[in-house]
């Protein structure tokens, strides 16, 4: 299963992911992080990724 991982320098913390996906994406000292990665089958982690303005969400196995 392919995880999220977030790109901290492109990160602008805008918060994106955290509305759409709570359960896996937190914001920490301004930037988004992933806090459980195991938890993408409780919201739609691709669109969070596809939302995020600056593309700083990637999936890596």
């Amino acid at each position: 299963m392919k995880k999220p991982a977030i790109d901290y320098d492109l990160c602008t913390g805008c918060g994106t992911c955290v509305e759409l996906c709570p359960e896996v994406f937190e914001l920490a000292d301004d930037k988004a992080q992933v806090k459980a990665a195991d938890k993408c089958n409780t919201c739609d982690c691709q669109e969070a990724a596809d939302t995020c303005p600056s593309e700083a969400i990637t999936f890596e196995e």
